[in-house]
C-alpha cells in the first residue's frame, strides 16, 4: 500500500495517477495513450470525434475507452452525453510512473511499453507541428516566429547534477500559466513543452552488453 510518505514530490492524488501492475496494463498501448492525452489537452469528446483525430474508427475508439474507464482513466461525462453516443472525460490531470522503481519485473517491463507509447506520442506531436510549418505563421502570427525551438544539448553530468537539471526545468515551467483543456484565454495559444533528459550510455558499453 503507498503512503503519503512513498509519494513522489510534487504528486497530488486529487488531481494525479500514480500507475502500478494494474493501471500499467490497461495503459500501456500506443493508442490509449494517444485518446487520454486529447481528452486531458482538448477536454471531454466522444468516440467519433476521437476516431476522427487519430485516424480510427468509432468501434475501435470506444472500446480503448472503455478499457481506459474500467481501470478509472476516464469517466462518462454525463452532462453531455445522450442515448445515441456517450461523452468522456480525463479522471486526472497528470499520469506518474516511477521508472526507477526496481522491484517487479513485470512492472519494469509494462513500464518500458507505456514510456515508448509515451514517446511515440512526442514524437506525432513535434512530426504534425512541422507538417503544418508552411502555414505555422499565417495562422499563428509573426510574433511567433521565435517563440519556439526545436533542439537538443549534449552536457557531461554527475547523477547529482542530472537530478538538478530536472528539478530546474520543472522549476522554470512552474513560473508560467498551465493550459487549462480547451480554447485558451483570448491573447495567448497552447504551447507545447517536451523536455527529456536521457543518459547517454556508453557505445562500447553497449555493444558488450548485446
Amino acid at each position: 500500500m503507498t503512503t503519503p510518505e512513498d509519494l513522489p514530490e510534487g504528486f497530488d492524488p486529487h488531481h494525479d495517477v500514480l500507475l502500478d501492475l494494474a493501471s500499467l496494463r490497461a495503459l500501456a498501448h500506443p493508442l490509449r495513450v494517444r485518446l487520454l492525452g486529447l481528452l486531458r489537452e482538448h477536454g471531454p469528446s466522444t468516440a467519433t470525434l476521437l476516431g476522427r483525430r487519430v485516424g480510427q474508427s468509432s468501434g475501435v475508439t470506444s472500446y480503448h475507452l472503455r478499457q481506459l474507464a474500467l481501470h478509472g482513466f476516464v469517466a462518462e461525462d454525463v452532462e453531455r452525453g445522450n442515448q445515441r453516443e456517450r461523452w468522456w472525460r480525463a479522471a486526472h490531470r497528470s499520469t506518474w510512473f516511477d521508472s526507477a522503481d526496481g522491484g517487479d519485473p513485470a512492472v519494469q517491463a509494462l513500464g518500458e511499453e507505456y514510456l515508448r507509447a509515451v514517446a511515440g506520442s512526442y514524437t506525432e506531436r513535434m512530426a504534425r507541428f512541422l507538417d503544418g510549418s508552411s502555414t505555422f505563421r499565417a495562422v499563428m502570427g509573426p510574433d511567433w516566429d521565435d517563440a519556439w525551438t526545436l533542439s537538443d544539448t549534449m552536457l557531461a553530468l554527475t547523477p547529482q547534477q542530472g537530478r538538478q537539471v530536472v528539478e530546474a526545468l520543472t522549476d522554470v515551467l512552474s513560473r508560467f500559466p498551465a493550459a487549462e483543456p480547451g480554447r485558451p484565454p483570448s491573447g495567448r495559444q497552447r504551447v507545447a513543452v517536451q523536455f527529456q533528459v536521457l543518459p547517454q550510455v556508453p557505445e562500447a558499453e553497449v555493444a558488450v552488453s548485446e
